[in-house]
């Protein structure tokens, strides 16, 4: 099993703070916003990590993170030209994956959940994908949802207006090597991006789909309201950080 962070994209909605930096050099708490996927996949004891950002701050996603060897990993990075959404950041993975599975974080999903336990059955599967899910309370019509029926994905909607369900599909995502095939067969949404929603679609159409559900705090870092939840989180000793 690898591991992927993406790390790119313009992040808009942090504006302005974000013209001089990448979103995901940001301070939560003590650590760079960076450190928390980073995190995520090394509790899952994930040594070979590939990073995909922007071309804009490239030198200062490596000079901060440097070989690896600080968290005992080696790190991969990869330019995405353009803010083609997180699928096209993925598809950047193909030659680094060479046929394994693959962990993949958004760079800003912060969470305290050691997923080792899930990570290693998925790694016995042969084929298929495994999302992790939180049950959030409020609005959550800007993320992607799940609508599960027993142990089952049935559906997943992108920013839907009326939710099915209470069930925020977090970033955090397994996938088997055909997932540059499904890739492949897409085109960009109505927004201009390849929606990783979709890739996720496409396995629960196959029935290829399975689930966890994230039982510590969870949040993104993409709105300046979200960001301020992880800077609680992380001073409330909350991450476990």
């Amino acid at each position: 099993m690898k591991g992927v962070i993406l790390a790119g994209g313009h992040a808009t909605r942090l504006r302005p703070v974000t013209k001089a930096t990448n979103k995901h050099l940001l301070p939560i708490g003590q650590k760079a916003m960076i450190e928390y996927p980073l995190r995520t996949l090394t509790m899952c004891g994930i040594k070979e990590i590939l990073v995909v950002t922007g071309a804009g701050h490239v030198g200062d996603i490596v000079n901060y993170l440097g070989s690896g060897a600080e968290y005992g990993v080696n790190f991969t990075y990869k330019v995405q030209d353009e803010a083609g959404g997180v699928a096209h950041a993925l598809s950047l993975a193909e030659h680094f994956s060479q046929g394994d599975k693959l962990m993949v974080v958004l760079g800003d999903n912060i969470m305290r959940d050691n997923l080792k336990k899930e990570v290693e059955k998925f790694e016995k599967r042969e084929t298929g994908a495994h999302i992790f899910l939180k049950r959030v309370k409020g609005d959550i019509t800007r993320y992607g949802v799940a609508e599960v029926k027993g142990n089952k994905v049935v559906s997943i909607e992108e920013k839907p207006k009326h939710p099915k369900s209470n069930y925020v599909v977090t970033g955090t995502y397994l996938y088997d090597s055909d997932v540059f095939d499904i890739i492949r067969t897409f085109k960009p949404s109505a927004r201009g991006e390849y929606e990783i929603t979709d890739v996720n679609d496409a396995y629960v159409k196959k029935g290829l789909m399975t689930f966890s559900i994230i039982k510590g705090p969870w949040t993104d870092a993409g709105t300046f309201e979200t960001y301020s939840r992880a800077n609680r989180l992380a001073y409330e000793n909350k991450l476990g950080f």
